[in-house]
């Protein structure tokens, strides 16, 4: 009985399923003589759609990355903590993504991306919200008259010449801020929006990219997920504008007189209309989410799926384990089965050697790129005294096209040349190679440290480096009763900036706001060797013409690098789906999201902060004492430790990528030998076992369903 049973359920299956195979496959034949236009249709449909949500995501994404300099001022915390924040995207991504990965793929993948979509639009409006519910944005300033008071920027005796009344009303302002400091713990609700946004996005990638490879042939696949990834980089073109724009807005537009605002938007206690743009942005992902509610759960495969090129090339790097097919085509896996089945599967897919050495390659590369993307616009910024809404402009308008390209460029290739799995590995290689090494001479195009009395220069004109507060004090300004917290810049006529202008000697003062003149300042007046009948300006000094020069020479080489760096973006997503098998594709691209957000999306923003901070001279404090963000960096640290860590992060990740080369080649090789041997075994063995081997053939060859290649 035990021993015929299976042979009686063969003959049962075959007898079941040979009738209908013919009605099937004219069917199936008239379907596709009729219905492949549809088909085509809904597959760019929802390539459409998917490439517009990934707009509105990179929009979103870009956009954040060029508000971190606007949310570190507006909220005073430091860089570290605004790298958590930027983090929290990844964080949200961490807590479903192996869920929504792995069962997303037995589920409908549309509705499951556009119910994604809806979150990441909540959280999105989420993040605009503390702006509506904090009071007006104030910034350290000198203001030179209190009724008809006249107040000299020198506390000189500065409890006889101030009356009481003046200090009474001084101390209950600072108490007032105190006490509503509270509301800058308010970049919690920034934090949890981000936290939603990463949660709504996590399905776009792995489910997206799995239903343009599950449907679309294999030589088209490559192309398509190139025009994706192509529209995902025209999004922070979009973002970093939107950024460009808000920045040159004020906060509170529209609450306060601008022609009393004693800042400009170069000053680095500027802050823009940051929350704007992410109301734009929240609208638009809820409007991506719609299609999504109307695509079908799967489309009609192309037919010659299975005989193309890479589908024989893809066996020469996956090992065939027969067992796995032995699973009846009408079978109900349950989520408990595969739930239990998640261990074993996570298993298998670490023991790829290629997959798993390209996994350790891509992690170690994003930590590079993650933390240079991140802090870019403020690099630029602090380094050639650029504004925020300069510095997203560039950005946005010159490098991100340039990625944009090298990511089409990348894709083009592959689909043109019709490069093999290998062929991908080299060119995923030789871009990281020559991007990494064009990166390296960023080194040689800084600028020097901006004349800062006390800081990056003595008052007596002597370059140096101060990290100590007390150095803020000299013989000039000792008359003078000053803080030496306060950030209130004035540019001297000798070309020098001062922190303020008391600590600058200045004595007294005309206008008002931005056209605030100090006169007969003496610190001024030392490296001038004058008696003290000196002036100075409210703001920072600009640069010279040799660090405009610089920024140029930065922007061209910035671009080429990053082009560079992109084109092999492409060929790597091509060697990470040809290098699993195809049941594992959805399972393996969610894993792999997974360890680049856990390994390389949450860590980089935060260490590369901690290790910006620590080039910090001169910290901002909060009104009840607290540290603030930083007003000023010593730009060649800066230098050194931004553009140091991109490089060395690089270069492990190049040898990473090096033995995932040889990894290939050697099996390419290995498989090619197997091959050749097993077409010699087979013509001898054919006579003696065609036979014994037509009915097994035959059952794994109709032992193939729809939803085959989403089953573990």
């Amino acid at each position: 009985m035990m021993e015929n049973s299976p042979k009686e359920n063969t003959q049962l299956f075959f007898s079941k399923s040979e009738r209908p195979k013919d009605r099937a496959t004219l069917k199936s034949e008239s379907s596709i003589a009729e219905g492949k236009q549809p088909c085509c249709g809904e597959l760019k449909v929802f390539l459409c759609a998917l490439s517009f949500v990934y707009f509105s995501k990179a929009l979103s994404e870009g956009y954040l990355k060029s508000t971190i300099t606007q949310i570190e001022r507006r909220f005073e915390i430091p860089t570290s903590l605004v790298g958590v924040i930027d983090g929290s995207f990844e964080i949200g991504n961490l807590l479903v993504i192996t869920f929504v990965s792995y069962f997303g793929a037995k589920l409908h993948k549309p509705k499951i991306i556009g119910t994604g979509c809806l979150i990441m639009g909540i959280g999105t409006l989420l993040i605009a919200m503390p702006h509506f519910f904090m009071g007006h944005y104030r910034y350290d300033k000198f203001s030179p008259s209190n009724s008809t008071i006249a107040i000299s920027p020198c506390l000189q005796d500065f409890n006889k010449k101030i009356p009481l009344s003046v200090m009474e009303r001084s101390q209950s302002k600072v108490n007032i801020g105190c006490e509503s400091e509270t509301h800058t713990s308010m970049w919690v609700y920034v934090f949890l929006g981000n936290l939603l946004r990463g949660i709504g996005e996590t399905p776009i990638q792995p489910l997206g990219i799995t239903y343009i490879d599950d449907h679309a042939t294999e030589n088209n696949a490559a192309f398509y997920i190139g025009c994706v990834q192509t529209v995902a980089i025209i999004g922070p073109i979009f973002g970093f504008l939107l950024g460009s724009l808000c920045a040159k807005l004020y906060v509170d537009i529209g609450f306060v007189n601008l022609d009393n605002l004693a800042i400009t938007p170069k000053d680095t206690q500027w802050v823009g209309a940051w929350w704007l743009g992410y109301l734009i942005a929240g609208a638009l992902s809820l409007i991506a989410a719609v299609p999504f509610w109307f695509l079908p759960k799967s489309l009609m495969k192309p037919e010659n799926r299975k005989d193309s090129i890479s589908s024989s090339e893809k066996s020469k790097f996956i090992k065939k384990n027969q067992k796995e097919y032995h699973i009846h085509c009408q079978e109900k896996v349950t989520m408990l089965e595969m739930a239990r089945d998640f261990l074993p599967s996570l298993k298998r897919l670490f023991g790829n050697p290629v997959y798993f050495l390209y996994l350790c390659a891509s992690t170690v590369q994003f930590n590079s790129l993650f933390g240079m993307v991140t802090y870019k616009p403020k690099y630029i910024e602090q380094q050639y005294g650029q504004s925020s809404s300069k510095t997203n402009f560039v950005i946005g308008l010159i490098n991100i096209p340039a990625v944009a390209f090298g990511i089409f460029s990348g894709g083009l290739i592959m689909k043109k040349f019709r490069i093999s799995v290998f062929g991908a590995s080299k060119l995923y290689l030789g871009s990281s190679f020559f991007g990494y090494l064009l990166l390296l001479s960023l080194f040689a195009m800084g600028c020097d440290n901006s004349d800062v009395a006390g800081l990056t220069i003595s008052y007596q004109g002597t370059r140096q480096v101060s990290y100590y507060e007390r150095t803020l004090f000299s013989n000039c300004n000792s008359g003078c009763t000053c803080s030496k917290t306060e950030w209130d810049p004035i540019c001297g006529e000798n070309g020098i900036t001062y922190v303020s202008a008391c600590l600058a000697g200045c004595q007294s003062s005309i206008g008002s706001g931005k056209n605030t003149i100090f006169y007969n300042c003496t610190c001024v007046g030392v490296t001038e060797s004058k008696s003290g009948n000196s002036s100075g300006m409210v703001g920072r000094c600009q640069n010279g013409n040799e660090c405009s020069k610089m920024f140029l020479y930065f922007l061209v080489t910035s671009v080429i690098t990053s082009y560079t760096l992109s084109v092999g973006g492409t060929p790597g997503y091509i060697l990470l789906l040809r290098s699993i098998k195809p049941h594992f594709k959805s399972f393996a691209l969610g894993i792999y999201t997974l360890a680049i957000r856990v390994f390389a999306g949450i860590p980089a923003p935060i260490y590369f902060g901690l290790l910006i901070d620590t080039t910090c001279l001169k910290w901002g404090l909060k009104r009840c004492g607290y540290r603030g963000s930083c007003r000023l960096y010593d730009s060649y640290a800066f230098r050194y430790i931004y553009l140091g860590l991109t490089v060395l992060l690089g270069t492990i990740s190049i040898f990473l990528s090096i033995a995932v080369f040889f990894v290939l080649k050697r099996r390419s090789v290995s498989k090619t030998g197997n091959l050749a041997n097993s077409k010699e075994d087979t013509m001898e063995s054919t006579s003696s076992k065609k036979e014994h081997h037509t009915n097994s053939d035959h059952i794994f060859e109709t032992l193939y369903w729809p939803g085959k290649e989403t089953q573990l």
